[in-house]
């Protein structure tokens, strides 16, 4: 298979490069690193980016920002950080990307355990990880062609546990290879509209 993978060299995504690019054809994206360069928060650059690399049998996101700060902290426009990042570039690469899919194809997007269980300062990540969510499971119900759609949603994952741990006090971290295995049952598999929660 032809693979796209957006943030392909992230914590999550080099590792889910190194493990699919051994059996499939794999393309990097990222804001300034990869084989295409691409804004995440931006529809035209995500167009461009499809544009460049044509047909694919499946696209990966792993990327997005959200600003993490006290609720009183935040403003209208910090949310809107996460809602055009996060959220809308996820939905933006569905809405574009599934033009550029061979029948039977697959997207997978990214989220996290703070859907369902958040922690202080992540009012604006949780409420974008929460809006995939429910845009996964209803846009599974309308995609054409065959095309499949399914979110990955993991706890703290061991590679970042050392920069994040203050804030996830008794999260045990999950195995990098445990995390990947979503991704591969969600590019590989047959399964759509799914969830999949990676907890230790």
């Amino acid at each position: 298979m032809k693979i796209l993978i957006i943030g392909g060299n992230g914590t999550i995504g080099k590792k889910v490069t190194e493990r699919v690019s051994v059996k499939h054809e794999v393309i990097v994206a990222g804001r300034n690193s990869g084989d295409v360069n691409v804004d995440f928060s931006e529809s035209k650059s995500i167009k461009s980016m499809f544009e460049t690399i044509g047909k694919l049998d499946a696209i990966v996101a792993i990327a997005g920002d959200a600003k993490w700060d006290k609720f009183n902290n935040l403003s209208e426009e910090d949310f809107y950080i996460g809602i055009k990042s996060k959220l809308m570039g996820q939905v933006n690469v569905v809405r574009i990307g599934k033009e550029f899919l061979n029948h039977n194809g697959s997207i997978t997007l990214s989220t996290g355990i703070l859907a369902d269980d958040p922690v202080d300062m992540t009012t604006s990540a949780a409420m974008v990880n929460g809006g995939i969510h429910s845009f996964v499971k209803a846009v599974a119900l309308e995609l054409e062609n065959g095309i499949r759609i399914n979110a990955v949603s993991s706890d703290l994952v061991e590679d970042a546990y050392e920069k994040y741990k203050d804030y996830f006090p008794g999260n045990t971290p999950v195995s990098m290879d445990k995390i990947v295995d979503g991704y591969v049952k969600s590019i590989e598999g047959k399964i759509t509209g799914r969830i999949l929660r990676i907890l230790a």
